[in-house]
């Protein structure tokens, strides 16, 4: 049954949680270090509510950004290595450190390449179109 009372929230009129920056601060590949202990609040079904899924310190690398309820930026670790059952958990902005000052996003560097490389042949095509009219 539908209430009409409730207000629905969506990425138009919902605002940002307050601990997350408005544009992401880390990228995919990004190498990072947990500033706490993460303990599972219930969204692991395969572990009881408190369990220490990853300690402070732990360093692993962005593989995936997401968000919860359209508001909550999380990011998706995988942390290698560690002697825990799980390697890859969700974490927030601000139980994160960034472990590279100066990261490279390649894919962003491919996807700049290739817009350079579309440029320059769309120049191409329209003076070849110059010459052939003449």
């Amino acid at each position: 049954m539908f209430d009409p009372n409730v207000k629905l929230y969506d990425s138009v009129t919902a605002s940002r949680s307050g601990k997350d920056e408005e544009e992401p601060k880390y990228k995919v590949g990004q190498k990072v270090k947990l500033l706490s202990d993460v303990v599972n609040d219930g969204t692991y079904p395969h572990a009881k509510i408190g369990t220490l899924m990853m300690p402070k310190g732990s360093i692993g690398y962005i593989k995936h950004m997401g968000e919860f309820l359209q508001v909550i930026r999380v990011y998706e670790v995988h942390f290698f290595g560690t002697d825990m059952d799980v390697e890859i958990i969700g974490c927030r902005e601000h139980e994160l450190e960034s472990m590279e000052d100066n990261f490279v996003d390649e894919d962003e560097l491919e996807r700049e390449a290739m817009r350079l490389h579309r440029e320059k042949m769309s120049k191409m095509d329209k003076q070849q179109s110059k010459h052939k009219e003449k």
